[in-house]
């Protein structure tokens, strides 16, 4: 199993291979405990799990139903984003230290609907409420 991490304002976005373990949830599943949310595919190697104060919230209320955009949407939007994101996180002299960590997110990797839905919709809960643009694709929900 691999993991994407995503903590707030700091985000440790790491995508880590386990051992051939499939001890998760059920394909789709989400799971708070507070403001925490958990994404995982017993189909898929990767999960995404996310730590931020506001984002639950944020996403039950913007978010379009799964299936309303397509992976190739979100994957596109989601390697311009995490352009940005690593650039920010790679100098923070120039762009302060609300990204501490960079995203290990890779082009070639398919990640599934269900990490590439999450992410997506947690980069733009960022943008939105920081204020900030990541690249050249203007975040809406």
């Amino acid at each position: 199993m691999k993991k994407l991490l995503v903590f707030p304002f700091l985000v440790v976005a790491m995508i880590v291979g386990c051992t051939s373990q499939k001890t998760v949830t059920t394909a789709a599943a989400t799971g708070t405990s507070q403001d925490t949310i958990r994404i995982a595919n017993d189909e898929i190697e990767y999960e995404i799990t996310i730590f931020d104060p506001g984002f639950n919230g944020w996403f039950n209320a913007h978010a379009k139903p799964r299936g309303y955009y397509s992976q190739q949407y979100l994957e596109a939007r989601n390697r311009d984003w995490v352009i940005g994101w690593n650039m920010r996180a790679s100098n923070p002299s120039r762009w302060g230290r609300l990204i501490e960590f960079p995203i290990d997110y890779s082009a070639t990797t398919d990640y599934g609907y269900e990490v590439n839905y999450m992410l997506y919709y947690y980069l733009t809960y960022f943008q939105i409420v920081n204020n900030i643009q990541l690249g050249t694709l203007r975040p809406h929900p």
